[in-house]
C-alpha cells in the first residue's frame, strides 16, 4: 500500500516492539506496536497503544490526533515486516474496543484485494473459550483477525 506512514519507527532489538511518533494537533505522542509470544508457537497477538508517562502502554486511549489513516499504515508497514521476518507465524489483532475491531474489519474489507497478494486473511470468533478462525469476508463480523504472510 501507498499510503502515508510515520517513520522513523524505532525497533527493539528482538524486532517485537516498534516504536514512533505520532504527530497532530494533540502534539506528539509516543505509539508502540509490540508483537507477543501465545502457547501456540505459530501465534503472536499483535498489540497497539501510547507508551505513557510512566512508561505502561494504554491500549484504550482515544487521544484524536487526527492521523488514524496514517497510523493504520504505519501499522500496516509494522505488520509487513514482522511476517517478512516471520513468514510462518499467524498475527492476531484485535481492537481494544468493539468500535476499533469493526475500524479494523473495514480496513481490511476495503484494501481486502491489494492484502490477499501477500496475505492469507481469517475473521476469528471466540465461542465457548475456543478460537474458530475462518476465511475473512468483507460483511462478517468478528471477534479479531489473523493474518499469515503468503509463502511464494
Amino acid at each position: 500500500m501507498k499510503l502515508e506512514r510515520y517513520e522513523p519507527l524505532v525497533a527493539s532489538d528482538n524486532e517485537l516492539e516498534y516504536r514512533f511518533d505520532s504527530i497532530g494537533p494533540k502534539g506528539k505522542i509516543l505509539k508502540i506496536i509490540q508483537f507477543v509470544k501465545t502457547n501456540d508457537p505459530r501465534f503472536y497477538i499483535m498489540s497497539f497503544g501510547d507508551i505513557l508517562p510512566d512508561g505502561s502502554v494504554d491500549h484504550h486511549i482515544k487521544n484524536d490526533n487526527k492521523d488514524r489513516n496514517k497510523i493504520l499504515a504505519t501499522v500496516a508497514v509494522v505488520v509487513y515486516e514482522f511476517t517478512a521476518r516471520n513468514p510462518n507465524k499467524f498475527v492476531f489483532f484485535k481492537g481494544s474496543t468493539e468500535v476499533r475491531t469493526r475500524l479494523y474489519r473495514m480496513a481490511l474489507a476495503i484494501n481486502l484485494k491489494e492484502l490477499s497478494i501477500d496475505y492469507e486473511i481469517y475473521g476469528v470468533h471466540l465461542k465457548e473459550g475456543n478460537y474458530i478462525v475462518r476465511q475473512f469476508e468483507k460483511e462478517k463480523e468478528y471477534y479479531g483477525f489473523a493474518v499469515k504472510r503468503k509463502i511464494n
